[in-house]
């Protein structure tokens, strides 16, 4: 009831009243939260392009085909996509291997590229995997370097100062990441979308992400697509405006969204990241062994159980968000600048953490 009075109540700056009320760590009542898992209300049956992705192409990228996956729209939210985890069994521990163990590695960038010697960052996972397997239960257990992660930039990196993209800080995009993306923008509509830079974004239960709109791509015709791993959030998405009060809806494990058209230039936020509703340390996806028979030209890669044991430890407690742009479209290029500013390439280390923290103020970052 006291969501729903909020959203009522409009006027200056609503999204933030929304998001401060979500932020709430005791906050007991989400009937108000959309939940995609049970349609209804504004939620609808949304249309794929079935026949845009071979189920031979799907399997390779790890994903049922597209004739078996869901799509929901929300009234008011034109171009707004939301897939309820469209992912084959085990396929989710591929990703979550990728950006713990392999995208954070040299030469992409991560927050602690800002305050930590270079030789320093080169191998996360090495300096981590044991302590974190070892990890118990007790929140004064000094946190892993795998922990302190907040950010890693891949393909064309994100100037966090100048909130620009530029030719000259670019680095080769993962090839995985690129065929998955592109398979599921093709079943949305967008045939030819080219993954050209991503955000990954690591959330622990304390964690937020401020409110924002991605707007620094150059190409704004084409989708923005989101992955979510682990624990669950609650995400919400507004309007062109402050002022327009924001739709809140879970996301869990495995689902995807894909925002284009009106949708790709609306404020949105991750106010609060919470226990999966299945009650267990894991989602029950994250449990499922991946099959032995791959096909031919997959770009999953079975993870061994020494590594699993590191990621699922991880996650009983964090969120990975994957964000994948297309930042130029055909044949553009980037305007000439005068100079680069080279030190001014990232945030702070918390950037997108506590939103309303009295001791500080953080810039949103682009999720």
């Amino acid at each position: 009831m006291a969501a729903a009075a909020l959203t009522r109540e409009g006027g200056e700056d609503a999204f933030r009243r929304l998001f401060r009320f979500y932020r709430q760590r005791d906050i007991s009542d989400l009937r108000g939260v959309v939940d995609f898992s049970v349609p209804g209300g504004q939620v609808f049956r949304s249309q794929l392009n079935i026949s845009s992705v071979s189920d031979q192409d799907a399997y390779r990228a790890g994903l049922q085909p597209v004739s078996q996956w869901k799509a929901y729209g929300l009234n008011g939210y034109p171009g707004f996509i939301f897939i309820p985890n469209p992912f084959l069994p085990g396929c989710q521990r591929h990703w979550v291997k990728q950006c713990l163990k392999l995208y954070p590695q040299k030469p992409n960038v991560c927050n602690l590229d800002l305050h930590m010697a270079p030789e320093k960052t080169i191998d996360l996972w090495g300096q981590s995997k044991e302590q974190l397997r070892r990890k118990g239960s007790s929140k004064w257990e000094p946190r892993s370097l795998l922990e302190k992660l907040r950010w890693v930039t891949l393909g064309y990196h994100y100037n966090w100062d100048t909130k620009k993209y530029s030719a000259n800080h670019h680095t080769p995009f993962p090839s995985d990441l690129a065929f998955l993306s592109e398979q599921v923008a093709a079943a949305c509509g967008f045939r030819g979308f080219q993954a050209q830079a991503g955000i990954l974004n690591y959330y622990h239960f304390d964690s937020s992400l401020g409110i924002h709109v991605d707007e620094s791509e150059l190409d704004h015709s084409r989708p923005l697509l989101s992955f979510s791993f682990g624990q669950s959030s609650i995400f919400l998405l507004g309007g062109l405006k402050r002022e327009e009060a924001p739709t809140a809806m879970f996301m869990h494990s495995g689902d995807i969204m894909v925002m284009s058209g009106f949708s790709r230039l609306l404020y949105h936020a991750v106010p609060r990241v919470f226990p999966n509703p299945e009650g267990t340390a894991l989602p029950s996806c994250l449990e499922q062994a991946l099959s032995s028979d791959l096909p031919v030209g997959s770009v999953i890669e079975h993870s061994s159980d020494e590594d699993w044991q590191v990621c699922g430890k991880y996650l009983q407690s964090s969120r990975i968000n994957m964000t994948i742009r297309q930042v130029l479209a055909e044949g553009q290029k980037f305007p000439e600048e005068s100079g680069t500013n080279r030190k001014g390439q990232a945030p702070s280390e918390d950037s997108h953490h506590q939103e309303d923290s009295r001791s500080k103020r953080h810039k949103p970052n682009p999720d």
